[in-house]
């Protein structure tokens, strides 16, 4: 089945794949915007994280976040944020296991948001649908 023979989705799948999407959008839409302003709480739970207290760095990481997030939540341009949320989540992860966080709720947080994006994307889009076939 090729691209452009994908099977129409349900619209209670294509709405379950934008409210995954909407709420992955607004979480890092939130996390990206709580590292923009100097904010102290910010910076001092960077420290037990491995990463310097410098209101710098937070604002950039938010900024990636928050690019990362824009190119996810507009359509044309969505698997490439799926891509690079992907990678971000990824050094969520690593820096979580590099300082040994509770694995279920700390460290693979980032596994479960990374799902939720995708398989937000996986209903809502049918070229994400055609390149990872689930048979029945």
């Amino acid at each position: 089945m090729s691209i452009s023979e994908t099977a129409p989705v349900s619209s209670g799948a294509l709405w379950t794949g934008r409210v995954l999407s909407g709420l992955t959008i607004l979480f890092m839409i939130f996390d990206g915007a709580i590292k923009l302003p100097p904010l102290d709480v910010v910076t001092q739970t960077m420290v037990p994280l491995g990463w310097p207290a410098d209101p710098d760095m937070a604002r950039l990481l938010g900024v990636i976040g928050l690019f990362a997030t824009a190119l996810y939540a507009w359509p044309r341009t969505s698997v490439l944020g799926a891509i690079l949320l992907t990678a971000y989540m990824g050094g969520a992860i690593a820096t979580k296991l590099r300082i040994d966080s509770p694995l279920f709720s700390h460290t693979l947080f980032g596994v479960y948001l990374g799902i939720i994006l995708w398989g937000g994307l996986y209903l809502r889009d049918p070229k994400v649908r055609a390149l990872i076939p689930f048979s029945r």
